[in-house]
């Protein structure tokens, strides 16, 4: 949805948000550029690599450009936590963290600043109107294996009627195209899959580096019925479905499918174990910005890369949810978000507290 009025646009720069910048320029809106730094130089997403490649599609456009630097409150409230999860035997994602309280609650703030009406980003997404509620919904991406909704589930309606994804209905492959056709400097650039404050993908290293303490918590790894059938460096190196770099030997092939931080034990058994028929969820949103009154059936998915599974959801209190999939789900792991589907439509999500059989 075009908005009338200036635009804040988020610029990351990658290709896809300097593509979404120059989509907001051609629909005739007064763009204004901000990159949020954040994680540092060795970071591969918001370094001041990015922020100097963000400024030069911004000189490109002919758009003003501005950086706020975030570096401290991100290691706080995302770097930090990251660690305390892992630690707590949990699989954290911080990308969902990252997208509410980074990407759109601070860009709000600076788009009321700017006397902005909106913020952009290039995020694969989609906003439009319920015509029967009159409600605002996030609806997934045209191309699916780029649609990044998953991480956008905790936007309540105040913020989904002042954004704007110019990238939702183009596929990965238009936009690199368009980024290619305006001669924009980010047109090639790589992309990373990696959390980008981890960008070897070793979650060990960071964890340790952020609570040095972890180093020194070596415990034990167990099957179901308690017997030990190793050692371990800490349980922040492990996430449930874990097969490789157990350490321990045997004729079986072991997968992680249960973490005790409390035990500091890492609890493995054989792959028809990890099968939940269920999860806890706390923190629960709902995009309506209302809990439903009954349970809702709805596809959900459980990371990423996940295609989602059949499932009623009940509404507990506290923002809280019981989610029964149809059949068991391979390896649900507590820190994860489950994000409710139907159809395109995001219903809403929340964090794996639990998981049970």
């Amino acid at each position: 949805m075009k908005p009338e009025g200036r635009v804040l646009v988020a610029m990351s720069g990658g290709v896809d948000s300097s593509v979404a910048a120059a989509l907001v320029v051609e629909a005739g809106c007064e763009a204004v550029g901000v990159t949020l730094h954040l994680a540092g130089s060795t970071s591969r997403c918001c370094s001041l690599e990015d922020v100097d490649d963000a400024r030069r599609v911004a000189d490109a456009l002919g758009i003003p450009f501005y950086v706020a630097n975030q570096t401290e409150r991100f290691r706080h409230e995302i770097i930090e936590a990251f660690a305390d999860d892992y630690l707590r035997g949990r699989t954290p994602i911080p990308c969902v963290t990252c997208n509410k309280r980074f990407k759109f609650d601070i860009l709000m703030e600076r788009a009321r600043a700017f006397g902005a009406v909106a913020v952009a980003s290039g995020h694969f997404a989609r906003i439009d109107t319920d015509p029967e509620t009159g409600l605002f919904r996030l609806r997934r991406a045209v191309d699916a294996n780029k649609d990044q909704t998953y991480f956008l589930y905790q936007l309540d309606q105040a913020q989904l009627a002042r954004t704007w994804f110019p990238l939702g209905e183009l596929t990965k492959d238009e936009v690199r195209a368009r980024a290619r056709a305006l001669g924009l400097a980010t047109a090639d650039k790589p992309e990373s899959q990696e959390i980008c404050f981890v960008p070897d993908g070793d979650y060990a290293a960071v964890v340790e580096a952020v609570r040095p303490e972890a180093r020194n918590r070596p415990g034990e790894i167990v099957d179901e019925a308690g017997r030990v059938l190793g050692r371990h460096r800490g349980v922040h190196r492990f996430t449930v479905g874990q097969r490789k770099g157990l350490g321990v030997a045997g004729d079986r092939r072991l997968y992680v499918i249960r973490i005790d931080a409390a035990e500091g034990q890492v609890v493995v058994g054989p792959e028809k174990e990890l099968g939940a028929a269920g999860a806890i969820l706390e923190g629960v949103c709902w995009i309506s910005g209302r809990a439903p009154e009954s349970p809702v059936r709805a596809r959900v998915r459980v990371r990423y890369r996940h295609e989602g599974a059949p499932a009623w959801i009940e509404p507990t209190p506290g923002r809280r949810a019981r989610v029964v999939f149809d059949e068991p789900v391979r390896a649900v792991s507590p820190g994860q978000a489950a994000v409710f589907d139907r159809g395109d439509d995001v219903l809403g999500g929340g964090v794996i507290a639990a998981s049970f059989s």
